[in-house]
């Protein structure tokens, strides 16, 4: 495939405006790109109207199949006035294209997507299959990630690469998990001259913010990579008017969780928690939880891991770093899947991820397809040695 092809497959997914939505646009995009040929199997999953997930596979079923995967979803531009370039133009300024999705996460998509169609350009006989797991809703909670591992699509991988925004110098191999929760507490309301015929919801909710905060302080464990639990309330509301006792607050938090917490302990501790407080006269508090990813464990030393190293290495001339994440990533779905498989990231992009005027380098979007053309072929000899 030219380089100027591969820039407009990047350029064409730039231009769906796929905001939290619309992935089954992207979908379409893609599926067309492999239907001339009839063995590329493509399959969709539907999320909901308009929301595809799309599944392609290449190669010898009858050997080990690596997955690769990226998200067709991107976050809202914003204030687009504030931007120099259309979010949604692709513009190509000074070895840059601009635009939503630029870094986050569509050159990494485009880049897997380009590397399959030359494997089947060049008629490469793979001794194992590649398949391409392209998600929806990455970006508010993995939710395509996780019907498609529900679905069996993740089963018994070999390995998993997600081209997310590493930079091509940086291998992810663990990442933490999020767990954000929201705790609403329902009260009485009264004229606020009459506070003993009400129950003051913020009072209760401040209860448990005061009693949350020391209780996941207590866990004091620190990943060597990815450092330790944080926790932190960052929406407070409640009340309807100065002069009434208010009968509804609510807060929201967020966790990044490690994997010496898994999430079910945190769980039981919040839940315990709640129940404590609620035995109290006048309290009534609800926990709810919305898309918990767990936190992704891993081995610097895996075969994928040092692999990657290595191709990224030779590819680009740098000593690439063998790196843990602050984010959370479909692979924490993926990993759900049956069978044990290393997953890791790695993928062009810049710093610029959910900013105005986000971009890509072009040198960076072209390095990772030669990266992923030597890295799958590398993967599977090491099954033949």
């Amino acid at each position: 495939m030219t380089p100027e092809k591969k820039l407009t497959i990047l350029q064409d997914l730039i231009q769906i405006p796929s905001v939290n939505d619309h992935e089954a646009d992207v979908a379409d995009y893609i599926a067309d790109l492999f239907a001339p040929y009839p063995q590329a199997k493509v399959e969709r999953l539907t999320y909901a109207p308009g929301r595809d997930n799309l599944i392609v596979t290449i190669g010898n079923a009858a050997g080990p199949r690596l997955g690769l995967s990226g998200h067709m979803d991107v976050v809202a531009p914003g204030d687009t006035t504030a931007w120099h370039h259309d979010p949604f133009g692709g513009e190509i300024v000074d070895g840059r294209m601009y635009g939503r999705g630029t870094s986050d996460m569509k050159s990494g998509l485009a880049a897997l997507v380009v590397t399959m169609l030359d494997l089947l350009d060049q008629g490469v006989d793979l001794p194992g299959s590649v398949r391409l797991l392209a998600t929806v809703g990455e970006e508010t909670g993995e939710y395509g990630a996780a019907q498609l591992t529900d679905a069996g699509y993740a089963d018994h991988l070999a390995g998993l690469v997600i081209a997310e925004p590493s930079g091509l110098d940086n291998v992810v191999y663990t990442a933490r998990g999020v767990i954000d929760y929201k705790v609403v507490s329902t009260g009485k309301a009264s004229h606020s001259a009459s506070p003993e015929k009400g129950i003051n919801a913020i009072d209760n909710l401040m209860t448990f913010y005061n009693a949350v905060r020391p209780l996941m302080a207590q866990h004091t464990k620190v990943d060597p990579v990815l450092g330790g639990l944080l926790h932190n309330v960052d929406l407070i509301s409640g009340g309807e008017q100065i002069n009434s006792i208010p009968a509804h607050a609510e807060l929201m938090a967020n966790m990044r969780t490690i994997p010496a917490y898994p999430n079910h302990v945190l769980y039981a501790e919040l839940e315990g928690l709640i129940a404590q407080l609620n035995q109290e006269p006048g309290v009534q508090l609800t926990l709810s939880y919305s898309y918990p990813e767990e936190a992704i464990p891993g081995d610097p030393n895996a075969p994928l891991v040092q692999l990657a190293k290595q191709v990224s290495d030779q590819v680009c001339g740098h000593d690439t770093q063998i790196v843990g994440s602050g984010g959370a990533n479909d692979g924490a779905e993926f990993l759900r899947a049956k069978g044990d498989f290393t997953s890791i990231e790695i993928g062009p992009g810049s710093a610029t991820s959910h900013q105005v005027d986000e971009y890509v380098d072009l040198d960076d979007y072209l390095q990772a397809i030669q990266i992923y053309q030597q890295l799958i072929p590398a993967f599977f000899a090491q099954f033949t040695k």
